[in-house]
């Protein structure tokens, strides 16, 4: 089986990661998900234990089994790591080599696997020349990222910045772990 650690960052967007959470599952893909402190205040980690059938993650100081240090372990288990929204925000503390959160120590501790990151935020913001900035740069190091689409965001602006569609994720992510598992 397949394992996808499946990242969620705070974002109005949140809400389709549990559509994403869902599909693969049904896919035959073992979903492992992890909530920054922001897509909690969208959605619930419930939402993704109970469509997944595993245990939601967030804090990274919860008490563990002294044998798993759980981001290292998640790390080591994912197939790929998929981060589905992804913020501004989010996207700068990777390409800065910021650790300070579940997600964040689980993409540093994944370095090697296929990670794919699916930005989702306003027009200006991810027009912004430090956030593609920090786009290539993460895209030269061997990230990948699945453009976001033009619609009417949540602000009401039209623009590129929406989260991509579920089905483009869904058919990239399976490609992305077709290549993989060729590369073993």
């Amino acid at each position: 089986m397949k394992n996808v650690v499946l990242g969620v960052t705070g974002g109005v967007a949140a809400y389709k990661a549990a559509e994403i959470a869902n599909l693969l599952t049904k896919n035959g893909v073992s979903v492992h998900t992890i909530l920054t402190a922001a897509a909690r205040k969208f959605i619930a980690p419930l939402t993704f234990q109970s469509l997944t059938k595993n245990k939601t993650y967030a804090d990274m100081f919860e008490e563990i089994v002294c044998e798993d240090i759980r981001h290292i372990s998640l790390a080591k288990k994912a197939d790929l790591v998929l981060i589905a929204p992804a913020t501004a925000n989010f996207i700068g503390k990777l390409a800065a080599g910021i650790a300070d959160d579940m997600l964040t120590t689980v993409v540093a501790a994944a370095y090697g696997k296929p990670i794919v990151i699916c930005p989702a935020m306003n027009t200006a913001m991810y027009e912004n020349p430090i956030i593609q900035n920090n786009i290539a740069k993460l895209t030269k190091l061997g990230y990948r990222f699945i453009e976001p689409k033009e619609s009417r965001l949540a602000c009401g602006d039209l623009g590129k910045g929406a989260l991509a569609n579920v089905d483009v994720i869904i058919s990239a992510v399976s490609e992305f772990l077709s290549e993989s598992f060729k590369r073993s």
